[in-house]
């Protein structure tokens, strides 16, 4: 479906669902993946993502609304959690629906912006501000990286995140470059707050 995104450059979402998934994966936030007709249309889930977590079972469904899917909501029960963080294609249909719906049943809803595509601006837009409306809170995939790691001195996790950054991000560019220009000099912190 990323042929279809045009509220974004395709790359955009793209390298921001790879910065979701794999801070997920480091921090161990329990993950639900799903797709909507993935043998006659939408095709199947990016592999980035799926390679992260081959043990889950991707759940595919017919309808855009996942929380509509039985095995969406019992997957999302299974989690123990009341806090999500929400992303796909179309921003307007598969990440505006279950929102709507996931906040009527008390959920607590985050929507990575830039990691969710739509057929247009006016489209990713209006979805965005109707889901706010409602409840959601606008977050960007860095802003979730960095809230979960909270410190340069967490040394436990300092690494992963600046590997997903580098990998993924101008953040990443910027830091790869610092090292370069700089060497050692350039260290964000957790080599030096350790000591």
């Amino acid at each position: 479906m990323y042929q279809g995104v045009q509220s974004h450059d395709r790359l955009v979402p793209f390298n921001n669902v790879q910065i979701l998934a794999k801070a997920a994966k480091l921090f161990k936030i329990p993950t639900v993946l799903t797709t909507v007709a993935k043998d006659s249309f939408s095709g199947p889930f990016m592999p980035e993502v799926t390679e992260l977590f081959p043990n889950h079972a991707i759940i595919d469904r017919t309808s855009m609304n996942s929380w509509l899917d039985a095995g969406f909501r019992k997957a999302v029960a299974a989690t123990g959690r009341k806090k999500f963080v929400i992303a796909g294609l179309w921003t307007e249909a598969c990440v505006t629906f279950p929102t709507l719906d996931m906040l009527k049943e008390g959920y607590e809803i985050y929507i990575a912006a830039d990691a969710c595509g739509d057929l247009s601006i006016e489209a990713h837009n209006r979805s965005m501000d109707r889901a706010v409306q409602a409840g959601a809170v606008p977050i960007t995939s860095a802003q979730y990286v960095f809230e979960l790691q909270q410190d340069w001195a967490r040394s436990e996790t300092y690494e992963g995140v600046m590997d997903i950054l580098r990998a993924h991000s101008p953040y990443g560019i910027q830091v790869r470059f610092s090292k370069w220009a700089l060497g050692e000099h350039a260290s964000e912190g957790a080599a030096h707050a350790a000591e």
